[in-house]
């Protein structure tokens, strides 16, 4: 999944409606889903949901918006131009530090697939060994951010990321941010061998593709988060169980990802949405939360103290191993 990683996005402007609206009037039938990028596996379970009828099982007519490069789903969900959208945890704090009153429902990805890409050719095997390379790397936050506080970098050359493999390809020499289920799959079928370092691993590790809302509909109307949240859940049990429906409609409405590469990355995938026992939950930590806002605040993304750690999530749709095994 190629996706760039931009600055923090002023939201001033977006926003300034939103700020003195009322709570927003959602039609309790139809509501969007924008996602973060292109339809791929990370958001496998909600298409999951729609496919199998779940959502419509609980009287939702969802309408699902793809996404892409420096898709501002923060700002539509704080300004409450769509009903729900996909974040990651990060995205949720900054958005929150610039006013967006969007918060976290569900965690699919219970850890971060952020990674950067080496050639096993470079002897890179650790970040402590990324050196003497250059680096595609956004320079904006957070992760990139965080890598730059923790790793000495020497004799690397950090440059714009572009969202391709191609120089990936070409050169040996070469290193990228990357996320551990897609680009690697794609470049390992391009005949390259690639290495991951997990920034979880370095100890940046936000929930990821995290369902978001206003947290004005989540007051209002709790009952409609409610019932879609429970097709989520739903939904990505059952993605996490069999993935061939899925992935076979993400190919037809987003052709440049094959059901190969796609099934290739599920494994990868699973292993970060599953918990130990092996079920899927999709719930937050408050500690997770937390240590998120305090390594924003330390590397100055975050005024100290603004952000509250229990005002970004809830799990309280979630629903409990009891009401799933009644599902």
């Amino acid at each position: 999944m190629w996706k760039p990683i931009t600055g923090v996005i002023c939201l001033i402007c977006l926003l300034a409606s939103a700020c003195s609206s009322p709570a927003p009037e959602t039609d309790t039938n139809q509501v969007t889903l924008a996602l973060n990028w292109l339809p791929e596996a990370e958001h496998g379970g909600y298409y999951a949901a729609l496919l199998n009828g779940y959502f419509q099982e609980e009287g939702l007519e969802v309408d699902i918006l793809p996404g892409g490069p420096d898709s501002p789903v923060i700002q539509r969900v704080g300004a409450k131009r769509v009903t729900f959208g996909v974040a990651n945890g990060d995205r949720i704090a900054l958005g929150q530090h610039q006013g967006a009153q969007v918060i976290g429902l569900l965690a699919p990805l219970q850890n971060s697939p952020r990674c950067i890409m080496v050639h096993e050719e470079s002897g890179i095997d650790s970040f402590e060994s990324l050196r003497n390379v250059t680096l595609a790397m956004s320079d904006a936050p957070a992760f990139s951010y965080y890598l730059k506080s923790k790793v000495d970098l020497e004799g690397v050359r950090v440059v714009r990321y572009t969202g391709s493999i191609a120089q990936f390809l070409r050169d040996k020499q070469y290193a990228q941010q990357a996320y551990s289920f897609s680009e690697p799959v794609i470049a390992r079928r391009e005949g390259a061998r690639p290495r991951i370092l997990m920034l979880s691993e370095l100890g940046f590790n936000p929930y990821s593709s995290v369902l978001i809302a206003h947290a004005d509909l989540v007051a209002s109307q709790p009952e409609l988060v409610e019932r879609f949240v429970r097709a989520a859940s739903r939904g990505w049990a059952s993605y996490l169980r069999d993935s061939t429906q899925v992935h076979a409609h993400l190919q037809r409405i987003n052709p440049e990802m094959s059901v190969e590469v796609l099934d290739a990355g599920y494994a990868a995938l699973r292993g970060l949405c599953l918990e130990d026992s092996g079920e899927f939950r999709g719930t937050m930590q408050l500690e997770r939360w937390a240590t998120l806002v305090k390594q924003l605040e330390e590397l100055e993304l975050l005024d100290p103290g603004k952000i509250e750690p229990q005002d970004l999530f809830t799990s309280r749709f979630v629903p409990t191993a009891e009401e799933k095994q009644s599902q």
